[in-house]
């Protein structure tokens, strides 16, 4: 936004709520945010959903999610709402994750991949994921969450399943309890690949995904362009362009694990 022309307390104001994983909160978030008003609602899939639900007046900006799957949209060119912003809906991500685990270790047959359930968005991913996993002859495993205390038990089921490597998709829940994941990976010696670099900065062993940090700022610009009077229904929804392959080296030597040359070759970035 500064690099736009806008300065915090000069010409714009920021009024932040955090649901800190607690999606429950978010309708009473996006209720206080309709309260007083705001020009424009920036967020994330879920809780793009839930402001829509709170207003239909106010414009909202998504900064990732399925805008189509959530039906917060009409069209990709054409919103038709109040909502639009950016989509990081790409289902075969989750097949581009198998086969790197696959390359990485040729040996793999069974994965485990952590869900949020009845998050649609994560839905399709997993049912992209299992027909990816019959096609590479990897057993796929579903850990399925609803809230923080649905990781004990999760973990529990992959030791018990056996599973030769973890998948995590990206959700608000992952997100929150990265930290809780990437630990109970490397104190069991799990490879894992996740869904972007906010995790493998946090320790993961690897993450290919869209940029977050893209999304966000070319969100930034429809900010921008509804504050001058555009209108949401108006703006195209724009899909994912930068992707990213990071490894975690250190990580990947602490468990043991050799990566092959050209992986890391490949990598848009080497944690060392």
């Amino acid at each position: 936004m500064k690099e736009l022309g806008y300065v915090e307390g000069r010409n714009i104001l920021a009024e932040y709520r955090f649901a800190e994983g607690a999606t429950e909160r978010l309708p009473v978030l996006a209720a206080e945010l309709v309260r007083l008003k705001v020009d424009v609602i920036v967020a994330p899939g879920s809780g793009a959903v839930i402001a829509k639900k709170a207003t239909d007046r106010i414009p909202i900006v998504m900064t990732m999610g399925d805008p189509l799957g959530s039906k917060l949209a009409a069209t990709l060119a054409h919103p038709g709402g109040n909502v639009t912003g950016m989509s990081a809906l790409v289902p075969e991500l989750g097949a581009k994750h198998l086969e790197l685990l696959k390359e990485a270790f040729p040996g793999l047959s069974r994965v485990a991949v952590m869900v949020w359930a009845g998050f649609d968005a994560n839905a399709l991913v997993l049912r992209d994921m299992q027909a990816a996993g019959a096609r590479l002859h990897l057993a796929i495993q579903p850990l399925e969450l609803r809230d923080e205390n649905d990781f004990k038990p999760a973990f529990s089921a992959l030791r018990a399943g056996r599973a030769g490597a973890l998948v995590v998709v990206r959700s608000p829940l992952t997100v929150v309890h990265k930290s809780r994941i990437v630990d109970f990976a490397a104190s069991h010696r799990l490879a894992a690949i996740y869904p972007d670099a906010e995790f493998t900065s946090a320790g993961g062993l690897m993450s290919y995904g869209v940029s977050v940090a893209d999304l966000w700022a070319r969100a930034a610009v429809y900010v921008d362009k509804i504050l001058k009077g555009a209108k949401p229904a108006d703006l195209p929804i724009e899909q994912p362009a930068k992707f990213e392959l990071v490894i975690n080296l250190k990580t990947a030597k602490a468990l043991g694990i050799a990566i092959s040359p050209s992986l890391l070759q490949r990598a848009d970035w080497v944690i060392e």
